[in-house]
Protein backbone atom coordinates (compact mmCIF):
# COMPACT_ATOMS: atom_id res chain seq x y z
CA UNK A 1 0.00 0.00 0.00
CA UNK A 2 1.37 3.41 -0.85
CA UNK A 3 2.00 6.21 1.66
CA UNK A 4 -0.92 8.36 0.43
CA UNK A 5 -3.41 5.51 0.80
CA UNK A 6 -2.20 4.76 4.33
CA UNK A 7 -2.56 8.43 5.33
CA UNK A 8 -6.09 8.54 3.90
CA UNK A 9 -7.08 5.43 5.85
CA UNK A 10 -5.55 6.84 9.04
CA UNK A 11 -7.44 10.12 8.62
CA UNK A 12 -10.71 8.25 8.06
CA UNK A 13 -10.20 6.23 11.23
CA UNK A 14 -9.18 9.30 13.24
CA UNK A 15 -12.40 11.09 12.31
CA UNK A 16 -14.92 8.26 12.37
CA UNK A 17 -16.78 9.93 15.28
CA UNK A 18 -16.80 13.36 13.62
CA UNK A 19 -19.87 15.29 14.73
CA UNK A 20 -21.03 12.65 17.21
CA UNK A 21 -22.08 13.62 20.75
CA UNK A 22 -20.91 11.32 23.54
CA UNK A 23 -21.74 11.27 27.25
CA UNK A 24 -19.31 9.46 29.54
CA UNK A 25 -20.16 9.13 33.21
CA UNK A 26 -17.15 8.67 35.47
CA UNK A 27 -15.08 10.37 32.80
CA UNK A 28 -12.59 12.23 34.98
CA UNK A 29 -10.28 9.26 35.65
CA UNK A 30 -9.31 5.80 34.44
CA UNK A 31 -11.20 4.08 31.64
CA UNK A 32 -13.67 6.94 31.30
CA UNK A 33 -10.91 9.51 30.83
CA UNK A 34 -9.05 7.33 28.34
CA UNK A 35 -12.28 6.79 26.40
CA UNK A 36 -13.03 10.52 26.34
CA UNK A 37 -9.55 11.22 24.94
CA UNK A 38 -10.02 8.59 22.26
CA UNK A 39 -13.48 9.79 21.29
CA UNK A 40 -12.35 13.42 20.95
CA UNK A 41 -9.32 12.33 18.92
CA UNK A 42 -11.80 10.68 16.55
CA UNK A 43 -13.86 13.87 16.26
CA UNK A 44 -16.58 13.47 18.89
CA UNK A 45 -17.86 16.18 21.21
CA UNK A 46 -17.70 14.64 24.70
CA UNK A 47 -19.50 15.42 27.96
CA UNK A 48 -17.83 13.84 30.98
CA UNK A 49 -19.07 13.63 34.54
CA UNK A 50 -17.33 13.19 37.85
CA UNK A 51 -18.08 13.80 41.50
CA UNK A 52 -15.00 15.89 42.29
CA UNK A 53 -14.86 19.27 40.52
CA UNK A 54 -11.05 19.59 40.71
CA UNK A 55 -10.47 16.22 39.02
CA UNK A 56 -13.17 17.00 36.48
CA UNK A 57 -11.55 20.33 35.57
CA UNK A 58 -8.14 18.66 35.21
CA UNK A 59 -9.63 15.96 32.99
CA UNK A 60 -11.30 18.51 30.70
CA UNK A 61 -7.96 20.32 30.30
CA UNK A 62 -6.22 17.02 29.59
CA UNK A 63 -8.80 15.98 26.98
CA UNK A 64 -8.71 19.37 25.28
CA UNK A 65 -11.11 20.80 22.76
CA UNK A 66 -14.55 19.27 22.39
CA UNK A 67 -14.79 18.24 26.07
CA UNK A 68 -17.20 19.63 28.64
CA UNK A 69 -17.26 18.58 32.28
CA UNK A 70 -20.49 18.47 34.25
CA UNK A 71 -19.98 17.82 37.96
CA UNK A 72 -22.35 15.28 39.40
CA UNK A 73 -23.01 11.93 41.04
CA UNK A 74 -24.92 9.34 39.00
CA UNK A 75 -26.81 8.23 42.10
CA UNK A 76 -28.27 11.75 42.40
CA UNK A 77 -31.15 12.11 39.95
CA UNK A 78 -31.02 15.92 40.04
CA UNK A 79 -27.38 15.73 38.90
CA UNK A 80 -28.39 13.49 35.98
CA UNK A 81 -31.20 15.89 35.08
CA UNK A 82 -28.69 18.78 35.06
CA UNK A 83 -26.27 16.78 32.89
CA UNK A 84 -28.90 15.98 30.27
CA UNK A 85 -30.35 19.50 30.35
CA UNK A 86 -26.86 20.79 29.52
CA UNK A 87 -26.45 18.31 26.66
CA UNK A 88 -29.93 19.09 25.33
CA UNK A 89 -29.35 22.83 25.43
CA UNK A 90 -25.93 22.67 23.77
CA UNK A 91 -26.16 19.74 21.34
CA UNK A 92 -29.75 18.49 21.37
CA UNK A 93 -28.90 14.79 21.22
CA UNK A 94 -26.67 11.93 22.37
CA UNK A 95 -25.14 9.52 19.88
CA UNK A 96 -22.93 7.55 22.30
CA UNK A 97 -23.68 6.82 25.94
CA UNK A 98 -20.91 5.28 28.07
CA UNK A 99 -22.30 4.55 31.56
CA UNK A 100 -18.88 4.12 33.12
CA UNK A 101 -19.32 5.53 36.64
CA UNK A 102 -19.03 2.97 39.38
CA UNK A 103 -17.47 2.29 42.74
CA UNK A 104 -15.86 -0.67 44.44
CA UNK A 105 -15.45 -1.02 48.20
CA UNK A 106 -14.30 -4.40 49.38
CA UNK A 107 -15.34 -5.85 52.72
CA UNK A 108 -15.49 -9.36 54.11
CA UNK A 109 -18.96 -10.84 53.73
CA UNK A 110 -19.58 -10.76 57.47
CA UNK A 111 -18.60 -7.05 57.69
CA UNK A 112 -20.87 -5.68 54.95
CA UNK A 113 -23.36 -3.24 56.42
CA UNK A 114 -26.65 -1.99 55.05
CA UNK A 115 -25.03 1.42 54.54
CA UNK A 116 -22.15 -0.16 52.58
CA UNK A 117 -24.60 -2.12 50.43
CA UNK A 118 -26.82 0.94 49.81
CA UNK A 119 -23.86 3.09 48.77
CA UNK A 120 -22.58 0.57 46.23
CA UNK A 121 -26.00 -0.24 44.79
CA UNK A 122 -26.94 3.43 44.65
CA UNK A 123 -24.05 4.17 42.29
CA UNK A 124 -23.60 0.86 40.44
CA UNK A 125 -27.24 -0.15 39.94
CA UNK A 126 -29.50 2.85 40.52
CA UNK A 127 -26.96 5.15 38.85
CA UNK A 128 -26.68 2.88 35.81
CA UNK A 129 -30.43 2.50 35.40
CA UNK A 130 -31.21 6.21 35.65
CA UNK A 131 -28.18 7.22 33.57
CA UNK A 132 -29.67 5.26 30.68
CA UNK A 133 -33.34 6.02 31.38
CA UNK A 134 -32.85 9.78 31.61
CA UNK A 135 -30.77 9.77 28.40
CA UNK A 136 -33.55 8.12 26.36
CA UNK A 137 -35.22 11.37 25.20
CA UNK A 138 -31.89 12.53 23.73
CA UNK A 139 -31.03 9.27 21.99
CA UNK A 140 -31.98 8.98 18.31
CA UNK A 141 -35.32 7.21 17.96
CA UNK A 142 -34.92 5.34 14.70
CA UNK A 143 -31.16 5.36 14.38
CA UNK A 144 -28.48 3.15 15.81
CA UNK A 145 -26.91 4.40 19.02
CA UNK A 146 -24.07 3.03 21.11
CA UNK A 147 -24.29 2.15 24.77
CA UNK A 148 -21.33 0.95 26.81
CA UNK A 149 -21.02 -0.13 30.43
CA UNK A 150 -17.87 -1.13 32.23
CA UNK A 151 -17.61 -3.25 35.29
CA UNK A 152 -14.36 -4.29 36.78
CA UNK A 153 -13.27 -5.24 40.26
CA UNK A 154 -9.76 -6.18 41.23
CA UNK A 155 -8.58 -7.30 44.63
CA UNK A 156 -5.31 -8.84 45.67
CA UNK A 157 -5.19 -11.36 48.49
Amino acid sequence: MNQTKLLQQRNEIMKKLEGKVAVITGGSTGIGLATAKRFTSEGAHVYITGRRQTELDEAVKEIGDNAIGVQGDVSNLADLDRLYATVKEQKGRIDILFANAGIVEFAPLGAITESHFDKIFSVNVKGLLFTVQKALPLLPCKKRFHYFRTSMAVQSF
